[in-house]
């Protein structure tokens, strides 16, 4: 256990959030695979809180299922009116207090819409708090413009925090210092509960300002201090969806350039996307405009991409997998996929095997070495090893009521346009000819033939189509054929 492990961290999101213009909660709206709330909650954990606790009050029957959802353990409190943001961290430490925790140690209170904060910022905060020996240690940022932000105005000396400056109350002087508040603190748990209890409601929102605690606790002669983020872009909390873009950009960035410095080659990082939960093996190549989502995993060696979109799949070491969309499918070592695939949840692609150009699947296993190369359905069914699915074919699932399955063996060689009407298998070394409907099983093999025989009728088109460019073509070849034979 850290020495420095926070007896709370306090999650502030009850806000409404009315410049998203949305009927999602602004906390919900997401970025690289969490939600925004999701993102300061899992930063929070790194820190192995004592209580994590979030207040909620927007929406908050939505906020809850989210949040049992991402972390089931998390505490939540309600806010049933949003009267500031000092009554909000009250009533977490009520919810707290009635439920028996008696709080003892450090507190930190982060805001629900910063979600570029990451949990080692949060631990260099609560480090500074310790060793400085403050009652109140705000998070703060040196950003190259700091209008519209409060400043850190600092005791000449000590480097003490003396007051949190808002830019509209702020002199010529203190408008030229550029370390801001983030809105993020860690207090001494006692301390903070005294004060809190001391807020005022007398200012312009009628509302209970956390900040004020700062003065209380400095009046009544605590040290107040500051920690510096290293990278002041962590603190960019979230209104608008201007401002998503941007921190989904700067988060993306973030995951790129761990994944590259760890040994994966992104070749266009401008055009790729990734989700947080998305893990690499080294020397595996993303090609541009690739998305890789949810819990996907590309090994070793393995290049997906140009133009591929994979949520929740594996790609196992030397696949290949170009202009693809998949979902919940696994892709096995030396596979190839590509282009115009479409992977569907189930799907199972053994080493070596192949989903060519306009191939879809859908729960389907599919043995070592076995090619599906084009233009095919594929749902349904289990393919042994090192069998050749002709071009055109189609697995004949759905009855429209219920699904069926077909089965093809291993060595199997299937025709072009082929319907596999399930339930149906196919046996071992089987052969199935061109523009067969297979409707009954195939012994180990066997060739089965299962279409028309072919009847021409001579001269068809001279009566039905006369004077036609085909009657014209077909007399000029009979006249150039009976030519030939004198």
């Amino acid at each position: 256990m850290s020495a420095n492990r926070p007896a709370a961290v306090v999650v502030l999101a009850a806000g409404e959030g009315t410049r998203m213009k949305s009927a999602t909660p602004k906390v919900l709206h997401a970025l690289c695979g969490r939600s925004l709330v999701g993102h300061v909650v899992a930063a929070s954990r790194e820190l192995d809180p004592e209580n994590l606790v979030v207040v909620v009050g927007h929406a908050r029957e939505q906020v809850q299922a989210h949040l049992a959802e991402v972390d089931p353990a998390v505490r939540t409190a309600v806010q049933h009116e949003q009267k500031g943001t000092g009554h909000a961290v009250r009533t977490a430490l009520e919810q707290l207090s009635d439920s028996g925790v008696v709080l003892d140690g450090t507190v930190i209170v982060v805001c629900g819409d910063t979600p570029l904060l990451t949990g080692e910022t949060l631990g260099r905060l609560g480090e500074t708090h310790a060793a400085d020996g403050n009652a109140v240690t705000v998070l703060s940022a040196e950003v190259p413009d700091a209008t519209g932000y409060g400043r850190i105005v600092r005791e000449a000396g000590t480097g003490a925090v003396t007051a949190i400056v808002e830019h509209k109350d702020a002199s010529d002087t203190q408008r030229a210092i550029r370390e801001i508040n983030s809105g993020v603190f860690a207090f001494d748990a006692r301390l903070l509960v005294d004060a809190l209890g001391k807020v005022r409601t007398d200012n312009s929102q009628g509302e209970e300002y956390l900040t004020d605690v700062l003065g209380i606790v400095r009046e009544a002669g605590h040290r107040v201090g500051a920690a510096v983020a290293a990278d002041h872009r962590e603190i960019l909390g979230i209104n608008n969806r201007v401002q998503l873009a941007e921190a989904r950009r700067l988060l993306n960035e973030r995951l790129l350039e761990r994944a590259m410095l760890a040994g994966v080659t992104v070749v266009d990082p401008a055009s790729t996307f990734v989700d947080v939960s998305v893990t690499f093996e080294q020397d595996a190549t993303v090609h541009p405009g690739t998305q890789l989502l949810g819990t996907t995993h590309v090994g070793t060696g393995a290049e997906v991409g140009p133009h591929a979109r994979l949520t929740d799949t594996s790609v196992a070491e030397g696949a290949v997998v170009s202009f693809t969309v998949a979902e919940g499918a696994r892709i096995g070592a030396g596979a190839n996929v590509g282009p115009y695939a479409y992977l569907r949840p189930g799907t199972d692609l053994g080493p070596k095997s192949k989903a060519g150009a306009y191939v879809e699947m859908k729960n389907a296993s599919i043995g070592e070495g076995t090619k599906v190369p084009h233009l095919s359905y594929v749902g349904d069914a289990t393919i042994g090893e090192f069998t050749n699915i002709g071009a055109a074919s189609v697995f004949v699932n759905y009855d429209g009521e219920a699904k069926h399955h077909t089965t093809v063996g291993s060595h199997c060689r299937t025709g072009s346009d082929n319907m596999f009407v399930a339930p149906v298998t196919i046996g071992d070394g089987a052969y199935t000819a061109a523009g067969s409907v297979i409707t009954k099983d195939v012994p180990p093999g066997s060739l089965a033939v299962a279409r028309g025989q072919q009847r021409n009728i001579e001269g068809w088109v001279a009566r039905k189509r006369p004077g036609s460019a085909a009657a014209q073509a077909a007399a000029a070849a009979r006249r150039e054929s009976e030519g030939g034979e004198q």
